[in-house]
């Protein structure tokens, strides 16, 4: 890598830090770098100034630099769109020890325990017909407690995942649109990052029920679901609901 950034006349740190993931000393024949242009920053500490590229995304974005995608959504002022060329505000910082970490207040890495769950909260319906789950509920590698993400490579629709009622079907800020539903015994069932509602507020729906289209990552060319699973308000860890 030291060599690649001699070439491109880039400091090797802000070539590293452009590149999250990436070995330096375990470069294959044909990967790819990111290679930073003049107008964007990798700092020490603060945001990352980061220059659209085609296909970019907010959730692309945020993925590859391992940051939390509502402070992305929310440290740029919720656009509708990107326009190839934009710079925009990567809310990331680095620790003394040189690795980074999410500007985000960082929680402790034990699950929270939601305490006992009622004998309704077991055999729920998984959200989605096809799926693979790209993040699991948990805190991330920076102690920040995430829901879970699941991810289709076709368009698909969010299932209801329980008998419930809806809510709330409308537009979040961080979000996009989404679906909350409430179900008996105080629990409560989130579908974010829907593309198209087909549920309004004060339907009852039954397990199976759809609830909204999924949206697209076009850089990833793949389809994501936000997933969050709640009893009284606290989280709950779905792989103990779903069957």
């Amino acid at each position: 890598m030291g060599q690649i950034a001699n070439r491109a006349d880039i400091p090797l740190l802000r070539l590293q830090r452009f590149n999250p993931g990436v070995d330096a000393r375990r470069l294959a024949v044909g990967q790819r770098l990111m290679l930073p242009s003049q107008r964007e920053r990798a700092p020490g500490s603060g945001p990352y100034r980061y220059e659209v590229r085609r296909g970019d995304s907010l959730y692309s974005i945020a993925r590859y630099f391992g940051a939390d995608p509502q402070q992305v959504v929310a440290a740029n002022g919720n656009p509708s769109s990107l326009e190839i060329g934009q710079m925009i505000d990567v809310p990331r910082g680095s620790s003394s020890g040189g690795s980074r970490r999410a500007s985000a207040p960082v929680a402790s890495k034990s699950l929270p325990d939601p305490g006992p769950l009622p004998t309704s909260a077991k055999g729920w319906h998984w959200p989605l017909a096809r799926y693979s789950i790209a993040r699991p509920f948990g805190p991330d590698g920076h102690g920040t407690l995430q829901p879970m993400m699941l991810s289709t490579p076709t368009p698909e629709r969010a299932l209801a995942a329980q008998r419930g009622s809806v809510r709330f079907a409308n537009s979040m800020r961080q979000l996009g649109q989404v679906v909350i539903l409430h179900h008996d015994d105080n629990m409560q069932s989130v579908y974010a990052f829907c593309e198209k509602l087909l549920v309004s507020e004060g339907d009852n729906v039954e397990p199976g029920a759809p609830l909204c289209e999924i949206g697209q990552d076009q850089a990833a060319n793949n389809y994501h679901l936000l997933f969050d699973l709640r009893h009284g308000g606290k989280p709950v860890d779905p792989a103990r609901v779903l069957r």
